[in-house]
């Protein structure tokens, strides 16, 4: 309990390196506690400190907690950015023939949203948050063609099956995730790390808005370094949707 983060988001084998002592053990241990096995354990874990996080002395405190634990969600997130790495991105969505946002869950709504921030400097994309259809369109894509996957955790099976379909055939891969070392990550030609670790707390807004402020990053770098007009395209969207107002 004093190593919760290792627990919750460790392997076996990594809690086996870390005790020194076997598969068995560590099970034997889990039955003791009453549990079924490793992942009770890793759920036990994570609701432990999940519930420290969110004590309130009183009935308003959750207004400046739940405020605080915002910004300090994007300040994490701004301290893992590599401008290096935004500057790669840029040139991969700059030449990319086609691009395809891939999550699913919550992730596949930041994929969606992802899709409409685009547009604002112009550059057309697809969210795919099927996983049936993600795997169809990876099958079909090429060198130079482009995904960029949401997945907090770096784990999500369906993103994980899919652009490893993807990287067979060499589709350029952007990844935005929590974690660098995860098997979602591996596959990726850029890794752009959010600052939220979402266990217990899944489809948590802290972890949209990491997700989304770099989605944000990403775009105006876009604009400054292409030299997009992004007036003019915002004042085309807005002629188009003027007559859907109401008077």
């Amino acid at each position: 309990m004093q190593n919760t983060h290792t627990v919750v988001h460790g392997t076996m084998t990594d809690i086996k390196s870390s005790t020194e002592v076997g598969d068995a053990t560590i099970i034997r241990f889990c039955q003791k506690l009453g549990l079924t096995g490793f992942t009770d354990l890793k759920i036990l874990a994570a609701k432990d400190d999940f519930s420290r996080q969110y004590i309130f002395e009183d009935e308003s405190d959750y207004f400046s907690l739940l405020l605080n634990r915002h910004i300090m969600c994007l300040k994490k997130t701004l301290l893992t950015l590599d401008k290096t790495k935004i500057d790669d991105a840029i040139k991969m969505i700059k030449m990319a023939g086609h691009i395809y946002l891939y999550g699913v869950g919550s992730s596949g709504t930041t994929a969606r949203d992802f899709e409409g921030i685009l547009l604002r400097v112009g550059v057309k994309a697809n969210a795919v948050i099927d996983p049936h259809v993600q795997a169809h369109i990876a099958s079909i894509l090429g060198s130079d063609d482009l995904i960029i996957a949401f997945s907090l955790s770096g784990k999500t099976r369906d993103i994980y099956d899919a652009i490893s379909i993807a990287k067979k055939s060499e589709v350029q891969i952007i990844v935005i995730t929590n974690f660098t070392h995860t098997p979602i990550a591996q596959l990726a030609d850029i890794v752009l790390q959010t600052a939220i670790e979402e266990f217990i707390d899944g489809g948590s807004v802290a972890g949209k808005l990491s997700q989304l402020y770099i989605c944000d990053v990403l775009v105006h770098a876009y604009e400054s370094q292409n030299n997009v007009s992004s007036f003019e395209i915002r004042e085309k969207v807005l002629r188009s949707i003027l007559n859907k107002r109401i008077d």
